[in-house]
């Protein structure tokens, strides 16, 4: 169950992901309700995060209303442990981490604020989940070739999707930063015609990278054909109309997924991708060609040389190779 706020303004309300608040929250008071709001709204700047720790959160007050839990005090952590190990039963455990780490974050902020005396997630623990090879599905060399190959560039659509996955696969970008580029995020650096791509990723960090010949090549002609060179502030990358003609708003992440899923199915290939996919047939495409992991963590934008080496596949051949030694 949830109820309508306290004078909360809707706007903000809705900032945090929520068009009401849980029912726990909002019979704890107007601190509660003013602080629950702003552990989303203020706290979390990454808009994709916070979508996904309010829908954890918001699951979790509903299995809680379930159980006719009405004081937040109630919540201890033998509770929560409860709640996450039937989240382990229908979910990931991924999925499972990232409820607990909302929850855990959540009954922190409450803390500090004072709405709560201590935070009953602290001692929960989660499922032990080591990853030492990414799920991405990647594409071979000629595969990622022949989907970009079989894009009709005849249209302002083609060129811009041909344009927008080249940018993925040869810079190893996230889709979210690739989407919210404008058209000054290409730009020349230096007196010579040498591209760079600007792009914003996650945490706030702006990150710039040289733009591969062929990637250049698919941006010079899309931008060309869609006239927005003098638009440097308007987004790169745009939806189209009925009519097949491009508009000012930006293409979404959801749209791009699409857009990627359709153009494998007309190039044949069958296995499922998604834009994640890009990046990890760029890194791994880069690994056979020799470069190291400490360049293709710098290209990507990574933290760790853990992370980018999730994405190498290079080790796939091999394997097969050597599991075919078995002869019997």
């Amino acid at each position: 169950m949830t109820l309508p706020a306290n004078r909360l303004p809707n706007r903000q309300l809705a900032r945090s992901g929520f068009s009401q608040l849980p029912s726990l929250i909002h019979l704890a008071g107007q601190r509660a309700s003013w602080r629950f709001v702003e552990f989303f709204a203020a706290n979390i700047r990454n808009k994709n995060t916070r979508a996904a720790y309010a829908q954890a959160v918001g699951q979790f007050f509903q299995w809680c209303d379930r159980r006719r839990i009405t004081d937040l005090e109630q919540i201890r952590p033998v509770l929560i442990a409860a709640y996450i190990e039937e989240v382990m039963v229908a979910r990931s455990k991924p999925t499972t981490k990232q409820h607990l780490a909302a929850i855990r974050m959540l009954f922190d902020w409450l803390v500090t604020g004072q709405v709560v005396p201590m935070n009953p997630a602290g001692s929960v623990r989660g499922p032990k989940y080591v990853v030492r090879r990414g799920k991405t599905p990647v594409l071979k060399a000629d595969e990622a070739r022949r989907l970009l190959d079989s894009i009709d560039t005849d249209s302002i659509v083609g060129l811009r999707d041909r344009a927008l996955i080249g940018i993925m696969c040869y810079s190893f970008a996230r889709v979210s930063a690739v989407v919210n580029m404008k058209v000054e995020d290409y730009y020349a650096n230096g007196g010579g015609k040498r591209w760079w791509f600007r792009l914003h990723e996650k945490g706030g960090k702006r990150h710039e990278v040289p733009a591969h010949h062929n990637a250049e090549s698919y941006l010079d002609l899309y931008i060309d054909a869609a006239g927005i060179w003098e638009e440097k502030k308007g987004s790169l990358f745009r939806s189209v109309d009925k009519h097949r003609r491009l508009t000012l708003a930006p293409l979404s992440r959801v749209d791009v997924w699409r857009m990627i899923r359709r153009r494998a199915k007309d190039a044949g290939i069958e296995t499922a991708i998604g834009c994640h996919t890009w990046r990890a047939t760029g890194i791994t495409a880069y690994l056979e060609n020799h470069g190291t992991i400490e360049n293709a963590q710098a290209i990507a934008a990574h933290e760790s040389p853990r992370t980018t080496k999730l994405y190498d596949r290079t080790s796939d051949e091999i394997t097969l190779d050597e599991v075919e030694r078995i002869v019997i």
